[in-house]
């Protein structure tokens, strides 16, 4: 018994030798990869290329700003900060100084987008976020920028712009309302108002009326027909007063519609509707 238990303790302390060693390897492999950032600020680009590949690290020029203290084509900032602890292949992200303000901010507003981006390559700047208004008139007009034209002290070479955008033009939109009970005059009115087009049932033969009375004939097929004024009055909207039978128009009430009431509608949108006698 006593030797089950010494061999018990032994292959308990062999267990954790092993993964004592593993942890330590472990932290050996990881951190035997890691390196400190070197201070990059004020070197030329080329100089914080090398300094940055000598500690396996990759450079990445991320912007590149106006100074008045630093000269131009040296390291403004960096990121991560000098003395860092990263691992190896890792990218420092870096500014460069351009140095003071030389080229003047150009007037850019009421050109084309294709004349502008011209005019900032010609002066050796660079074009920056672009942003679009729809508005009445040309597309892709300037409408603003940043920086102002002819301003001093800028921050950067880059130049963003506000375009034009041709316009959406959407007709209004409305709720249907209810035209049931309503005779033709009233729901033409309703629907006039609206911008809506009606289009109604018209007892042109009375001997093929259903014999419920309900009618529907679509406004294509009477177009093409011989009206008269009456019906003519009804297609524009305009009721003169109702016919005498056998026409069942001025007679009857709105008995179906679609859409029906609560459905959205837009300006010029047809409206269908059966009339009864």
């Amino acid at each position: 018994m006593k030797r089950f238990f010494n061999l018990a303790l032994g292959s308990l302390a062999m267990l954790a030798v092993a993964l004592t060693s593993a942890f330590i390897a472990m932290r050996l492999a990881i951190h035997g990869r890691e390196v400190n950032v070197p201070s990059l600020v004020g070197l030329t680009v080329e100089e914080a290329s090398h300094a940055a590949a000598d500690k396996g690290l990759n450079l990445n020029l991320e912007n590149r700003f106006y100074s008045t203290s630093v000269p131009a084509g040296h390291i403004l900032a960096q990121n991560p900060a000098a003395g860092s602890r990263v691992r190896r292949e890792w990218e420092v992200r870096i500014t460069e100084s351009l140095g003071p303000q030389r080229v003047e901010i150009p007037d850019l507003t009421g050109d084309t987008e294709r004349a502008a981006a011209f005019t900032i390559r010609r002066l050796a700047l660079e074009q920056g976020a672009i942003a679009r208004l729809p508005i009445a008139g040309d597309p892709g007009i300037v409408l603003a920028q940043t920086p102002l034209s002819n301003s001093g002290g800028a921050d950067g070479p880059r130049v963003s712009l506000l375009l034009t955008e041709e316009e959406e033009t959407q007709p209004p939109a409305y709720v249907m309302p209810s035209l049931i009970g309503l005779s033709y005059a009233e729901a033409g009115a309703r629907a006039s108002a609206m911008g809506l087009r009606l289009v109604f049932g018209e007892d042109l033969n009375p001997t093929d009326l259903p014999p419920n009375g309900e009618y529907t004939i679509a406004l294509n097929q009477l177009q093409h027909q011989s009206l008269t004024k009456a019906q003519a009055d009804l297609l524009s909207l305009n009721p003169s007063p109702p016919p005498p039978r056998p026409s069942p128009v001025g007679a009857g009430n709105i008995l179906t519609q679609s859409p029906p009431a609560g459905r959205r509608v837009q300006k010029g949108d047809t409206v269908h509707v059966t009339l009864g006698h």
